[in-house]
């Protein structure tokens, strides 16, 4: 798609800048412009990354609009956190990555400074990660973020086991589709939670064992028989809200809830009502903040990828960095299956 609604500046003529997108007050994807901006060089400790791809998440229109759990500095604020891409240049002391290497992003970045969303950028050494073999860049930037998420929250969190049963509410978006396969794969039984009925099929081939159209059938109903009225040992929740307490009811006695999200802001968040029952927030920082965290989930990742069992669903590719606010609008219809995706014109 090549529409193009956001504002713009002529594209890069030298090598120490970078076109970016930024935005100097909260609202919706009208406010997204494009800036050329001066680029510095890979000091100790960096890596310039030169953008191939932009996975988008939802984390980030709720930051625009104002409304993540850490507010946006305005103005300029700059925006992003996963993109795919090839390393440019490193500073001093990265022995990690060299010139060429096709890499991704994610971890440790505040969007404010460090957004992603530009065609060239410069990270801590911490935020870039190895690109697994066979991955080109629109699907590795519809990669890292979901299956990170998946891992962490229902494995290291969740303590997701074989024969468990896990309700994966989101179940379209890219960490649900995430989830989904990461049961599937340690031998658990992923219950797919979506709003209607139209994805029903789409989630079954993807994996699901059963798919719950929450719109028009009781979740919780549902998930008790589906498990011979016993329940999910597992909870693993994009959503909160104030209908967290009713979805509890669909876990076993003594189960978990991992609330990674919270999509559903018009009412506080009630905690469960069904104890005895384990709930724990879940932030991808729990894992991507250390390089012990990175190594596990890289690992967990990159062997999904190569047995072929992890497969990244990239829902619609919009072209340029000029397509940011049209591709921001597609996320926020919330119809699509898997990631959207920008991919960056080799110009920029």
């Amino acid at each position: 798609m090549t529409k193009n609604t956001t504002k713009n500046t002529p594209k890069n003529t030298a090598k120490n800048t970078a076109r970016t997108v930024l935005f100097d007050e909260v609202g919706g994807p009208e406010v997204l412009r494009v800036e050329e901006l001066p680029l510095a060089a890979p000091g100790p400790g960096e890596v310039l990354v030169r953008v191939e791809a932009l996975g988008l998440n939802r984390a980030e229109a709720l930051f625009r609009a104002g409304t993540y759990y850490y507010p946006p500095t305005l103005p300029a604020s700059r925006l992003g956190y996963e993109a795919a891409g090839i390393v440019e240049a490193v500073g001093e002391g990265v022995t990690a990555h060299a010139p060429g290497d096709a890499v991704l992003t994610g971890p440790g970045i505040e969007m404010s400074a460090s957004g992603v969303y530009a065609d060239r950028v410069v990270l801590p050494v911490g935020s870039v990660l190895p690109r697994p073999a066979g991955l080109d860049a629109v699907t590795g930037a519809a990669t890292w973020l979901a299956y990170s998420t998946a891992y962490g929250g229902m494995l290291e969190t969740g303590g997701l086991r074989p024969g468990d049963h896990v309700v994966i509410t989101a179940a379209s978006s890219g960490v649900g589709i995430a989830a989904l396969q990461t049961a599937a794969r340690i031998g658990a039984v992923p219950i797919a939670v979506t709003r209607t009925d139209e994805k029903r099929q789409r989630l079954l081939d993807l994996g699901a064992a059963l798919v719950i159209a929450s719109d028009t059938e009781d979740v919780v109903k549902e998930v008790h028989r589906f498990t011979g009225g016993k329940g999910a040992e597992l909870i693993f929740d994009a959503v909160g809200g104030a209908g967290l307490a009713e979805l509890s009811g669909a876990a076993v006695t003594g189960g978990t809830v991992v609330v990674y999200g919270f999509l559903d802001q018009r009412k506080p968040m009630q905690l469960p009502l069904n104890w005895p029952l384990t709930v724990h927030g879940y932030a991808n920082s729990q894992m991507s903040e250390n390089a012990e965290g990175r190594r596990r989930v890289n690992a967990f990742i990159e062997s999904g990828v190569r047995d072929g069992t992890f497969r990244p669903v990239v829902a619609e590719v919009f072209e340029g960095l000029e397509s940011i606010g049209d591709a921001h609008r597609l996320l926020e219809a919330n119809g699509h299956v898997g990631k959207v995706v920008v991919r960056l014109t080799p110009s920029e």
